[in-house]
């Protein structure tokens, strides 16, 4: 198979973040064929129905990135039981104007890390509402809920747990196969 390009979305804006890690081990732990693209989130306007006549620059970008993607994949904290506002924006302006929506079509992925016990749970169910009403077809198993312990992955997404690594593998596999069916 040829390179897949995958549209790699991580809901956190922190420097360290732990999804950031997680988002990481992933990319190291899928076949080579699958190239990895952080779409850059954080430097998005607020999505302001005003834009649909001349859609701002970072916009552009960000449903070019999307729409150049052959799959993509969600790494997700969860904030007040729900996705982080700059992920749902992110969203909204990829979607946007109706018509044209980047995400239409695409096979994708859900998972998440918390330092909470549910893990992500709650928000990644928001997500999957969302992604279902964006026509993504989000790999429906196996709901990846990771509870984050500090020596878990490193900074460099390096899996340092024998179990989370069998575990993270397992969710890899699953979306490679769900990701190669979709595209064949």
């Amino acid at each position: 198979m040829s390179q897949v390009r995958i549209a790699l979305f991580v809901g956190s804006l922190r420097k360290d973040s732990i999804n950031r890690r997680l988002a990481r081990a992933v990319a190291r732990l899928a076949p080579e064929e699958f190239e990895f693209e952080h779409v850059r989130i954080d430097d998005l306007p607020l999505y302001d129905q005003d834009f649909d006549g001349d859609y701002p620059q970072a916009g552009k970008r960000l449903k070019h990135e999307v729409s150049s993607a052959n799959a993509l994949l969600f790494v997700t904290p969860e904030y007040n039981r729900s996705i982080p506002g700059v992920l749902k924006n992110a969203l909204d302006l990829g979607s946007r104007p109706w018509g044209s929506n980047s995400f239409a079509h695409k096979p994708g992925a859900v998972l998440g890390a918390s330092p909470g016990a549910a893990g992500t749970a709650m928000a990644q169910q928001h997500l999957r509402n969302v992604l279902s009403y964006l026509d993504v077809a989000v790999l429906p198993q196996p709901e990846t809920f990771i509870h984050f312990k500090e020596g878990m992955i490193d900074a460099d997404g390096v899996v340092e747990s024998e179990g989370t690594q069998k575990f993270l593998q397992g969710f890899v596999d699953r979306y490679v196969s769900w990701v190669q069916r979709h595209l064949a």
